[in-house]
């Protein structure tokens, strides 16, 4: 019986992560086998920690943790570890990643005040600022800025100086932007950024990371521990002054994450974006020849990603099996939207060619539906 393993065509990845990486940090998977608590690893985390520091707008003053965990593990760190004890949040939840954050501060017992915009709406900042005003209790807003559920881009320099002028932070859900949405640390007033390895920066599954400024992190050292594995500081510590991990990290993946973010530094923040966007315009002029119609209004859309409504008559699983057969992954929306809607991800090496391809096929599979399919 063979043992050779049987690996799948190509596929182009238009869901919003994990994403088609270059071959050169798919090639770095294959970095040779070290310890994690020898000077190998030192070098290795030490640079990645400087890039990613780099890459959220940092200097000198900031710092970068680096978990092996997805998006989710990081906002998580975040949260359970900088909210003080006897302190609460406001949670900015206009989709479903602003929801989670609130999940996530329900888990650990945070109290929370959930200011639900609805999915899809424009934040007003002068309402954050009122309710800061109305309770003494917050001292953190929670707000994501790219909501993947809906493909909006939210307004964090807004958020961020109405709460600090209320003497209140921030921790941002950067997962799906950071490294091509214009966002940093000092620029915007971001107290805490959580961001993955695996979206924009173009790297491989399995690492995720929080920033923030030197003397936030050192300030965690007087908060009670909620957690353990995921306690912030602990990572801090461990990665500030020993040089290493708290706890076993996946070196394969902080191979690859190394060259990810030095093409990414090497392109630039700006030029990312830029290339982005200009494949998310292409699909989005093609989807809506074919009848799909977009979500949000052209201003509010990030450039990493598009949520469509289907045309009439088309189901989400006819088009998800047909362009899988045609070598393409689509998602679905979530919750409110996952009946008739789809999301597409324009991050990673795709290329124009790749949207002209997908649309191409998507068109064909249109016309051939059967008149009769409902969704």
């Amino acid at each position: 019986m063979s043992t050779e393993t049987v690996r799948p065509p190509r596929q182009i990845l238009m869901n919003p992560g994990p994403v088609n990486a270059d071959e050169r940090v798919r090639a770095a998977l294959t970095g040779p086998d070290i310890c994690h608590r020898e000077v190998e690893f030192t070098e290795l985390l030490d640079r990645v920690r400087d890039r990613v520091t780099r890459i959220c707008g940092g200097d000198d003053d900031h710092a970068a943790v680096v978990l092996t965990g997805s998006g989710t593990a990081a906002v998580e760190a975040a949260i359970s570890s900088a909210v003080p004890p006897g302190r609460g949040v406001l949670v900015v939840d206009n989709g479903h990643y602003g929801r989670r954050m609130h999940d996530i501060a329900q888990a650990y017992g945070i109290p929370r005040r959930l200011l639900e915009l609805g999915w899809g709406t424009r934040i007003d900042p002068d309402m954050i600022g009122r309710e800061l005003a109305a309770d003494e209790r917050l001292s953190h807003v929670l707000i994501v800025h790219h909501e993947t559920s809906t493909g909006m881009r939210n307004d964090v320099r807004a958020v961020a100086a109405q709460a600090h002028r209320h003497d209140r932070q921030v921790i941002v859900d950067a997962v799906s932007s950071v490294g091509a949405e214009p966002l940093g640390l000092r620029t915007d007033g971001i107290d805490w950024l959580a961001g993955s390895a695996n979206k924009c920066l173009e790297g491989m599954p399995g690492l995720s990371f929080v920033c923030g400024s030197r003397a936030g992190f050192a300030d965690l050292e007087t908060l009670p521990r909620r957690g353990y594995s995921l306690d912030l500081h602990r990572h801090y510590a461990a990665q500030e002054t020993a040089g290493a991990p708290a706890f076993t990290p996946a070196v394969p993946a902080f191979y690859a994450f190394d060259v990810a973010l030095g093409l990414a530094l090497d392109e630039g923040v700006a030029a990312r974006g830029a290339r982005y966007a200009r494949l998310a315009e292409r699909l989005r002029a093609g989807l809506v020849r074919l009848g799909f119609r977009l979500l949000l209004d052209r201003d509010d859309r990030a450039v990493s990603l598009t949520a469509a409504a289907l045309p009439v008559g088309i189901s989400f699983a006819t088009v998800h099996d047909g362009m899988r057969r045609a070598g393409f992954v689509v998602y679905p929306a979530q919750e409110s939207l996952a009946d008739g809607h789809l999301r597409l991800s324009t991050m990673g090496t795709m290329t124009a060619a790749d949207v002209d391809c997908f649309l191409e096929r998507l068109g064909a599979l249109v016309a051939s539906a059967p008149t009769g399919e409902t969704r």
